[in-house]
């Protein structure tokens, strides 16, 4: 199947991706994954709606143009239903990728007994058995799909790495991080991941002519950066951050913030938060956002 959905008439391309297969098998991750990726996901959406949503969709004239469907398991007539919905959707000239997830009955097993909830087709049966009926009922729908990923031996984030790498695009980045300065006199940010503090550096605001301006005026970032250790610390900190961020990546993990403090937040936090995020942007590809907490405060 072609990887581009489009309306009758549009200009716009609309990409679809049905997240189907077995329960137990990671269908939340995966449309959590994509949620993050910019994907309007829509979760347990009956079969007879998938064509009103795609249309209602080609209508925003190109506003979501990446939609994911997510199925679950409701019983054979269900996916009997699916089925008929996606040759409608081929027989009239729309195409979408269908992502089925697997994973061994052992796994499943395991999986459902760990949150104690019932197979969705167990019924008055045992678990195994309605895992069994679903795999036999998602048959031919397995054979139909473009990508299959088995998750017996994957957690999580392999799970999340996976998907990211299969639907990401050069304008959809794995990472992002944000590089944010404070002043550790208004207290640490609460969702900062690594902090750096950068007090050992001399204070422009005892220099007089420096004390009313901030880190983002050329001459206070001279200042900052001119100092005994500054550049020491930004190349060394920042092939830090190139593992770390890394590291991320296989983790399948899509944001990440870095504190920099200094005591106000006004000077040099703020002139090595900027040359820091530049450094890493280029050293590593991956797209960095600067913010100054603390710049405004008195």
């Amino acid at each position: 199947m072609s990887t581009q959905a489009e309306s009758n008439g549009s200009d716009h391309p609309i990409e679809v991706v049905l997240v189907t297969g077995m329960s137990g098998a990671g269908r939340t991750t995966v449309a959590n994954v994509l949620e993050d990726m910019d994907w309007y996901v829509v979760d347990n959406l009956p079969p007879q709606m998938m064509r009103p949503l795609v249309e209602l969709v080609a209508r925003a004239d190109g506003a979501l143009p990446k939609i994911a469907i997510v199925t679950d398991s409701k019983g054979r007539a269900k996916y009997e239903e699916l089925e008929d919905t996606i040759s409608d959707f081929l027989d009239q000239g729309l195409s979408l990728r269908i992502l089925y997830l697997e994973a061994a009955d052992e796994v499943l097993v395991r999986r459902f007994e760990s949150t104690r909830r019932p197979h969705p087709l167990q019924g008055e049966g045992t678990l195994l058995e309605g895992i069994e009926g679903e795999r036999s009922a998602l048959e031919s729908l397995k054979h139909r799909a473009d990508i299959i990923i088995d998750t017996s031996e994957l957690n999580v984030h392999q799970l999340s790495t996976q998907v990211r790498k299969r639907f990401s695009t050069v304008d959809t980045p794995l990472l992002r991080l944000t590089v944010m300065s404070f002043g550790f006199k208004y207290g640490l940010p609460k969702d900062a991941d690594h902090i750096a503090d950068v007090r050992f550096l001399p204070n422009p605001y005892w220099i007089p002519h420096l004390r009313g301006h901030n880190g983002l005026d050329s001459d206070v970032a001279d200042f900052v950066l001119g100092q005994n250790g500054a550049e020491e610390f930004i190349e060394r900190y920042t092939a830090t951050l190139d593992t770390v961020s890394q590291g991320y990546l296989h983790e399948g993990r899509g944001y990440a913030m870095i504190g920099i403090g200094c005591t106000g937040g006004k000077h040099r936090s703020v002139a090595i938060s900027e040359r820091v995020a530049k450094s890493l942007a280029a050293q590593t590809g991956i797209p960095v956002t600067v913010r100054h907490r603390d710049l405004g405060r008195e």
